[in-house]
């Protein structure tokens, strides 16, 4: 989960995801959004695939990006998770099926 945050933490990457959420793009596409070398957004689409929040496709020559929605919804759960007061929060653990 410590990658998703650093990966978060940064506007660019954001709104990739933002752009993302959308639908998927090329790389071609989204360095087309974005006023960076492409040295500079590959670093960022890096991090954002370390983090496993985006998926990536060959298609020729093409990696097209995607969201990956169910990393992104386990990370939102747990940000909801930390403004929960103590006591909601163990009982919410103790529903969940293990």
């Amino acid at each position: 989960m410590n990658e998703v945050f650093k990966a978060l933490a940064d506007p660019t990457r954001r709104e990739i995801l933002r752009v993302l959420g959308g639908g998927q793009r090329s790389a071609g596409e989204l360095a087309e959004l974005f006023p960076l070398a492409k040295s500079t957004l590959s670093g960022h689409f890096s991090v954002l695939k370390a983090a496993d929040l985006v998926e990536t496709e060959r298609q020729g020559t093409a990696i097209i990006y995607r969201l990956n929605t169910t990393v992104f919804q386990d990370a939102m759960t747990h940000v909801l998770d930390l403004f929960q007061p103590a006591e909601t929060a163990e009982l919410s653990k103790e529903a969940k099926p293990t």
